[in-house]
């Protein structure tokens, strides 16, 4: 666990370190507030003793450069006998708490305690949240993707089905889950089925369900997608790899809102909104045979393109810096910073993957960059054979 001293007196500095070490803290210890800062864009601390009155920059000023480069890290102010005032201010200023010259042994390792079980309730919160939360952003203001967020806003709330079209990695499940959670029925399930992943012959049983006996291995009655996203929305996604036989039976469910499941002639009525997506072009897979017409129509009603990284370049400088952040919390480091020409190297690039194989990028950027994410690094690490 790291902490950082930055106080302008050596025998302070020193004490604190030896102190923290002998109960098995990693120290790192600045002269000035300069320093501390210097150091906490490098390096996350767990807590952070600061004292007030310093050369250079104050422990106030340094309390607030700190907080735009480790928000969530419990600052503890050191204050001699006439800084508690001070020190009282930057308590109302986000400081977590402070102790009085000369340090009480006791009082600093109780305090840090305190710190470290708020730091560590801190980020155990932020994962919870991440876990929770429902939708990430779309990310872009280019003309394509500002066409998209508006046809999102006016289709969400109605029933239309909706299909997705684009390239594999441009963000196309992003766009079914904006579609469910802007609509009346954000409140039920989304189910999501990857019709590539199921084999042909799982396919009914994963849609409809089964019933006990149905086939030697449903050993129990199993409800399928449909019926578990009842009153919400089912996102088929790569529905041109379906079988016909499975196209078949999801079109009576879109026509008649009922089906029946695998083993069984009993109907069940079904409330579900169908979201379905493709890589594929399936006008040309309706020439070939391989996809029902009829199908195509009920599923098309509203048809909204996805388009690659290529066609909109202008929004990696959006990107790069979403996913610079997006990655640096994840690893819990502080956001490295990246240049104009780093940015132009990237907008050179073939993005085969899009969205997916760009933010795979920018996670080893981060990684094997120094501070600054340069051109240098871009050519070096940019492709997935450097």
């Amino acid at each position: 666990m790291k902490i950082l001293v930055i106080d302008d007196e050596r025998s302070i500095r020193n004490a604190l370190k030896e102190i923290l070490e002998y109960e098995g803290y990693d120290v790192t210890l600045a002269e000035d507030g300069v320093k501390g800062v210097e150091s906490a864009k490098s390096e996350t601390f767990e807590v952070i003793f600061c004292d007030i009155k310093m050369p250079n920059m104050d422990g106030i000023e340094t309390l607030e450069k700190m907080q735009e480069i480790q928000p969530d890290t419990p600052m503890v102010m050191i204050s001699g006998h006439g800084n508690i005032d001070t020190a009282v201010e930057a308590i109302k200023k986000g400081a977590y708490d402070f102790i009085e010259k000369p340090l009480d042994l006791n009082r600093i390792l109780i305090t840090l305690r305190n710190a470290t079980d708020k730091s560590t309730l801190v980020k155990e919160t932020k994962k919870l949240q991440k876990k929770i939360s429902k939708v990430a952003e779309i990310v872009g203001e280019s003309e394509a993707i500002t066409k998209i967020k508006t046809m999102i806003e006016r289709v969400a709330p109605t029933d239309a089905r909706v299909l997705i079209t684009g390239s594999n990695g441009t963000g196309k499940e992003l766009v079914a889950r904006w579609l469910h959670e802007l609509s009346p029925r954000a409140a039920a399930p989304f189910i999501e089925v990857n019709c590539a992943a199921i084999p042909s012959e799982l396919i009914e049983s994963e849609l409809f369900g089964h019933e006990k006996g149905s086939f030697t291995s449903a050993i129990k009655q199993h409800k399928g997608k449909f019926e578990q996203a009842e009153g919400g929305t089912l996102f088929l996604d790569e529905i041109g790899d379906m079988s016909l036989s499975a196209q078949a039976k999801v079109l009576r469910v879109l026509q008649e809102n009922k089906l029946s499941r695998v083993g069984s002639d009993k109907d069940i009525a079904v409330n579900v909104r169908v979201v379905a997506a493709t890589n594929k072009n399936l006008k040309e897979e309706i020439e070939k045979g391989t996809f029902r017409e009829d199908l195509y129509h009920r599923l098309s009603v509203i048809i909204i393109h996805v388009p690659a990284l290529s066609e909109r370049l202008e929004d990696i400088p959006l990107l790069a810096q979403h996913f610079i952040d997006q990655v640096s919390a994840e690893m819990g480091v502080p956001p490295k910073e990246i240049n104009a020409k780093a940015i132009a190297e990237l907008q050179k690039l073939s993005w085969t993957g899009n969205i997916r194989e760009f933010r795979n990028t920018i996670e080893r950027l981060i990684i094997l960059s120094d501070k600054v994410i340069t051109d240098k690094e871009v050519k070096a690490y940019a492709s997935p054979l450097f």
